[in-house]
Formats: structure tokens, sequence, C-alpha cells
């Protein structure tokens, strides 16, 4: 049995743990309170005694609302779970009806997979009023650190860099499509080699200069002729619409801008690798129902991809 210090229990007062999780939730000082239906001096107040608990300014003041200091990320692993287990022994429930609950839900991932994935979560979800799903910019080199955050509760990438303190499982296995406007650009396809160097292409990259295919191009000495560079899948395959070019782009999302767009489809004319996107969370909310039961509605909309 775990001794209880009352003394410290009173003078830490529960009420403030939920004012932090909701600080750390909404990031701005204003929107926790209404979320928690307290005047923003009232927010201010317990945020002031917060920091006189666990002797931290943990918040920090932005231009858009407050930042979490380094002790508050590491004080959110150990709260936020014991709250959801609070909850639990109080509301005498150890499940998650999604039918009733009133949650939102935050996801890191990248555009790509965003295309692919959040119409089928937003079709799953569509009658169940209280459920809200939010999704933020996330690349495999920094969902992790997000997550560490409290800034997403479950990121999804492409081999996604992890410590020993997150949990992941793998979703579906992608590789890499062309799309292209037959009506600007009449290929036929298969795609020749010859073809797809005579063409220019539109690349996607956070560094604007080269991707994957300008490396395998590399190492056969060739080189293709790139107009433009975006950060954006859905940015690049929007070009399309007036644009004579050819995108190579992550298949699951190539299958969706085709459909939507109206955009021819055809395989790479050069060997490239397939990969692994998987699902990654931190390992202290594995066992909250809320968030299992997140997981395995991931699950569902990612075996379509399969």
């Amino acid at each position: 049995m775990i001794d209880i210090y009352e003394t410290e229990f009173r003078r830490a007062d529960l009420n403030l743990l939920v004012v932090f999780a909701a600080l750390m939730r909404e990031r701005s000082v204003t929107r926790a309170g209404a979320a928690l239906n307290l005047s923003q001096g009232a927010t201010s107040a317990a945020l002031g005694r917060l920091r006189r608990l666990f002797d931290d300014e943990l918040f920090t003041r932005t231009r858009s609302g407050v930042e979490p200091t380094p002790r508050a990320v590491e004080l959110a692993r150990r709260i936020e779970p014991a709250l959801g287990l609070i909850h639990s022994a109080v509301t005498d429930r150890d499940h998650f009806d999604a039918a009733t609950a009133q949650h939102t839900f935050t996801l890191g991932m990248s555009d790509d997979i965003e295309a692919a994935l959040l119409p089928r979560l937003l079709t799953a979800t569509a009658r169940l009023p209280g459920i809200r799903l939010a999704v933020r910019q996330a690349s495999r080199n920094t969902v992790a650190a997000m997550i560490d955050r409290g800034e997403v509760d479950l990121g999804l990438a492409a081999a996604p860099a992890h410590g020993t303190d997150h949990r992941s499982r793998d979703l579906f296995t992608s590789g890499y499509t062309c799309v292209f406007n037959r009506r600007l650009l009449p290929l036929r396809t298969p795609l020749t080699l010859e073809d797809y160097l005579a063409h220019p292409h539109l690349l996607i990259s956070y560094d604007g200069r080269r991707g994957i295919v300008d490396d395998l191009l590399e190492a056969r000495g060739l080189e293709r002729r790139v107009i433009a560079a975006t950060t954006h899948f859905a940015g690049a395959a929007l070009q399309l619409a007036t644009l004579p070019a050819l995108v190579t782009l992550p298949t699951h999302a190539a299958a969706v801008y085709a459909d939507t767009l109206g955009l021819a489809v055809a395989t790479p004319p050069l060997p490239m690798p397939q990969y692994t996107v998987s699902a990654i969370w931190h390992g202290t909310t594995t066992d909250d129902p809320a968030h299992a039961w997140l997981r395995r509605l991931i699950d569902e909309a990612s075996r379509r991809n399969e």
C-alpha cells in the first residue's frame, strides 16, 4: 500500500493539476481557463500556485500564448496519466465510450499521411459528436519531441525516430508513385526512363534542394530537371492542374491526389524503396482507455493501405 502524506496532498490541491493539464493542452492561460470554466485571473492565480509548488516557471509567455519548460514537460508525462486514473476511479469507469465522450485527439503527421488517413478518420467519427480530431504537421524527426512536449497524443510517420519512453506499431507499407496531368503531359504508361528525364519535375523536400529521386539518379550518373520545390505534397499535386510536369509522391498520397484531381499515375521507371508507416506514442498513455480507442481507430483506417 502507498503511504499517503495528507499534508503534502492538501498543499498540492489536485485541482491545480487539472489546471496544469489544461495549460499543457491549450498552450494559453485564456484558453485553459475557458476550457475549465475559470476566469483568466483564476487561471493565472492557479498557475502562480503551481509555480510555487514545483519551484519552476513551468510556462513561459510567447506571442501566441505560453510554452512549457523542460520541467513542465517532464511533469506532464506523470501527471496526465495519473489524472486519467483518478478520473476513472472517481467515475467508476475504466473504459472509453466514444459515443458519449467529449474529447479532442491531436495527431502529428505529414500532409501525405494526412491525405490518406484523415478522410477515413473523419468518416469513422462523423457520428460521434463529442470527438474532435486535430492535426499538426510533423515528420519522423520531430514527432517524438512533439509527443514528449504534449503537443500531440499520437504521431504517424515513416520509421519515426524515438526513445525508450515511446511505443510504436507498424501500420502499412508504402512506396513511390509518379503523378502527372495527362491533358498537359500526354505520356504513355508504363513510364520510360527517357520520358521521365525529358520532362520537368516538381520536388517535395524540406530543404528545397534534392530528394530521394535525385539520390537514386545520381548513383546512376543521371539527373532530372527540377523547376520548383515545395515542402508540401498536396501543394505540388495542386500545381499539376496547370503545369505540364511530373511529381513523384508517396504511393498512399498519390492515389488520393490522382483520384481527387483527375491525375494519371505511373510506376517510377527506376527501382525505389518501400517503407513502413508507423504509429508512435508515449508509453505512459498505453493503458489509457481513450488512447487505446484512438489507436484502434488509426489501425482500422490504415488497413486499406495494406
